[in-house]
């Protein structure tokens, strides 16, 4: 009897765990290999960060996910080096693993833009240590403020500059502006929230570019009916640990938030192919490495162009690249040729606040209450589990009718200066 052949998934986001699921009937073996132990529903990842949500409420274990998928084993791990030649990957700890198909699914991180000594005084938001990073920092800023008996450095710490005006940047400064006016107001003694200075920095021309200027118009408005101050058209010239450069402005800041870029994850380097200027593979129109068929990758990590457009790193388009994947394997058992890659775009979604948010769904265009609601009602259908998607209505019914947040516990050690 013939061995299974045996499929190396690296990444448990949406494009790995995706392909995994979609080759459950597959006669294959599957290892899926991710540094954590969990499956992260990133869209939410900024309720974590602003304290609306807990962490078990937007990730569950890969392992119980997978747990009746009998054709998959989920190691925790980290891969230390790429051998395409060989077929084989190395782990960070010296084991390695042989393969017939590898698929890399490892996502994104945080690009600075040449700055990484930014890195420290401006968290991005990618993973859950990095929402309860930012969570901790924005918490302890309105305690240390409180503490503070100068006036300018009070001020200081009730400063908040979100770097960035794509989504996760409007999504930021509009629950955090909302934290600072309403849930917070009433609780503290000497330092008025009301009084927090909201920033959201976008070194383009307006706020969410990827979406129609009649829909980025209405979020500015609406992120400015919050309180929030926005500057457009000049990029941030220095970030340090008081605060941030713009032009010729220097902002007084003890709480930065980075959300204007993103670089591939750098296991992309070890393939030796061409890469695009984020550092995304540029991938064959079935998804697979120039030169090497029996490596695929898929999600954030893959470069690829719909319409003339590259391919969005979002949930969406990383769901199906993954399901695409497991099909072009398939074809490749089959010995059939493996189909291309086409990509069907689901539109754009982005949550301002409270009853605010934008869409923009195949000529649907909405904002305020009703986006909302279409925006609510999509991310809480895609969460993975009926507990997980329970307690998210819950927290949310709550947040609406109390303005509070359910998860406001400082975790860690207080770092700052």
């Amino acid at each position: 009897m013939t061995e299974a052949r045996h499929i190396v998934i690296v990444g448990g986001g949406f494009a790995g765990l995706w392909a995994a699921r979609a080759l459950a009937k597959a006669p294959v073996r599957i290892t899926l290999l991710d540094r954590g132990n969990h499956h992260l529903f990133q869209p939410l990842l900024y309720q974590v960060a602003t304290a609306g949500l807990s962490a078990p409420n937007i990730a569950a274990p890969l392992r119980h996910i997978l747990r009746r998928q009998k054709n998959v084993t989920v190691l925790l791990g980290e891969v230390a080096n790429l051998s395409p030649d060989e077929k084989r990957v190395l782990l960070g700890d010296g084991r390695t693993l042989d393969y017939d198909h590898l698929l890399l699914a490892s996502g994104a991180t945080h690009a600075y833009f040449g700055h990484d000594e930014w890195a420290p005084h401006a968290p991005g938001l990618k993973t859950l240590d990095d929402a309860l990073e930012i969570r901790h920092r924005i918490l302890t800023a309105f305690e240390r403020a409180e503490a503070e008996d100068d006036e300018a450095k009070r001020a200081a710490w009730l400063t908040f500059a979100i770097v960035g005006g794509g989504p996760t940047g409007v999504e930021l400064a509009g629950t955090l502006a909302e934290i600072a006016r309403h849930t917070l107001h009433g609780e503290f003694r000497r330092a008025d929230p009301r009084k927090a200075r909201v920033l959201l920095l976008e070194a383009g021309p307006r706020v969410l570019s990827s979406f129609p200027e009649s829909l980025s118009a209405k979020a500015r408005s609406q992120l400015e009916t919050l309180g929030v101050e926005i500057r457009t058209g000049v990029p941030v010239a220095q970030i340090d640990s008081e605060g941030v450069q713009l032009g010729d402005v220097r902002i007084a800041a003890r709480t930065v938030l980075w959300a204007a870029g993103v670089a591939a994850s750098p296991l992309a380097r070890d393939l030796g192919v061409p890469l695009d200027r984020a550092g995304r593979v540029i991938v064959m129109p079935d998804l697979s490495v120039p030169g090497h068929p029996q490596i695929f990758v898929a999600g954030d990590l893959a470069s690829i162009q719909h319409e003339g457009k590259p391919v969005p790193g979002v949930a969406p388009a990383a769901k199906q690249m993954g399901r695409h994947v497991a099909r072009a394997i398939r074809a490749r058992l089959q010995d059939r040729a493996t189909p291309p890659f086409r990509y069907r775009d689901f539109g754009n979604l982005a949550t301002i606040g409270r009853m605010a948010a934008v869409v923009d769904v195949h000529g649907l265009r909405l904002s305020g209450l009703l986006a909302w609601w279409f925006w609510l009602a999509a991310h809480v259908f895609f969460l993975i589990g009926f507990r997980n998607r329970m307690v998210v209505l819950i927290d949310w019914a709550q947040a609406y009718w109390s303005y509070q947040r359910s998860a406001r516990i400082i975790l860690g050690k207080d770092r700052a200066q």
